[in-house]
């Protein structure tokens, strides 16, 4: 593991650890690894209408964007399952999609192990603003 994926991963928990879920219990933390290499996290923040809820990929990503990062690498991401590694809910990986197909996504258990996958490998055959530009 490289010192970066480390550092990442280690944000990913911390995040977490600050994660606003008083509905579902269910904590999540996410760490983005920007092209220059910045890392920016992100925590799911619940709310009491449901469908305002915002999970933690997408809190990393919209506080990113605000600091003016565009380009994107590696994304850590985490929960408190500790005997199965579990990837970002469908829209997520939409939303990340929007940055590029071209991400490591590294799926993190409580106890810091991960598996390395990719965004193509969890959102296949994706739709994808490349599809607009066609019509």
């Amino acid at each position: 593991m490289t010192d970066q994926v480390k550092e990442l991963v280690s944000k990913c928990l911390q995040a977490r650890d600050k994660a606003y879920c008083p509905y579902s219990r269910f904590p999540v933390g996410a760490a983005v690894l920007t092209a220059d290499g910045a890392i920016i996290t992100g925590c799911n923040v619940e709310n009491a209408s449901y469908g305002l809820t915002v999970c933690a990929e997408r809190t990393a990503i919209q506080r990113a964007v605000v600091e003016g990062h565009r380009q994107f690498r590696a994304i850590a991401v985490t929960c408190d399952i500790k005997d199965r590694f579990v990837g970002p809910c469908g829209a997520c990986r939409q939303v990340l999609l929007e940055f590029g197909s071209d991400w490591t996504v590294y799926l993190t258990k409580p106890d810091g192990s991960y598996k390395e996958t990719s965004l193509n490998e969890l959102l296949p055959l994706a739709f994808s603003p490349s599809h607009l530009a066609k019509n």
